[in-house]
């Protein structure tokens, strides 16, 4: 027995699911997968594979179904997924070698974003460190944000071999997440009462996009991937006004 188990929330993802259970199924003990009532063959395709199905509502921010089948899970180890995501061999042989180790709580996993049919290696998107593997009882998610990492008490250490993802079948769903995401933070907003004035004005619709534009495709190099290098880094840049905007439209 290896003692793992992995956690995954979904919602329609049928196109996606079964590629990433594929990749974990026949070493992993247990799949625990909570699912935000899925109108598509999601769930089919979870118990095809002796998932451990939670069905329940599909709340704005995620990372609440995430750490509901974080809760769920009942090996020592945790390795929390997403269904656009796929382990590699080496990722596999690597996560098997270290829960082997007695005094490491979690670790972070690089992972390559596919972008436009993609995988970007530059613009600060390579290695996007996630931390994905803890003991059970060691990690969770805060549930506070859209971009929030797990919090995980004790030693963490990284691993090398990179977690693959595919968020994005085409721009039309890149486009799809992208409001998803800007109605999460315009959220946040609200939660935080941002003051509407000059500065945040300012701050929100000129300041922090040309800062990240020019982070993510200057500094970073995010110009050495090509036209999607280019679409990322303006579109990653376009989400500080939009949110903007959406929170000061719904006040």
């Amino acid at each position: 027995m290896r003692n793992i188990s992995v956690a995954i929330a979904t919602y329609n993802e049928e196109k996606n699911l079964k590629r990433c259970l594929e990749s974990i199924a026949f070493w992993v003990d247990e799949i625990v997968i909570v699912d935000g009532s899925s109108t598509d063959k999601t769930v089919d395709i979870a118990k095809d594979f002796g998932a451990k199905v939670v069905i329940t509502d599909n709340p704005l921010n995620f990372h609440i179904n995430k750490q509901k089948a974080i809760d769920a899970c009942s090996r020592e180890w945790i390795f929390q997924l997403d269904a656009d995501e796929v382990v590699t061999v080496e990722l596999k042989k690597e996560i098997l070698s270290v829960v082997k180790q007695k005094n490491i709580n979690g670790y972070w996993i690089p992972r390559k974003n596919n972008f436009l049919g993609k995988f970007l290696v530059k613009g600060g998107q390579y290695p996007d460190y996630t931390l994905r593997l803890y003991r059970r009882g060691k990690g969770r998610l805060p549930c506070d944000s859209v971009h929030e990492q797990a919090i995980v008490a004790g030693r963490v250490g990284y691993l090398q071999n990179p977690l693959l993802h595919y968020p994005y079948a085409n721009f039309t769903e890149y486009l799809d997440h992208f409001n998803r995401y800007t109605d999460i933070s315009a959220q946040e907003h609200k939660d935080s009462e941002l003051k509407i004035s000059l500065v945040s004005f300012t701050n929100y619709m000129l300041t922090k996009p040309i800062h990240w534009f020019l982070i993510s495709f200057i500094r970073h190099k995010g110009f050495m991937d090509g036209f999607s290098g280019f679409v990322f880094s303006f579109f990653s840049s376009l989400r500080f006004p939009v949110s903007y905007i959406k929170y000061w439209q719904n006040r």
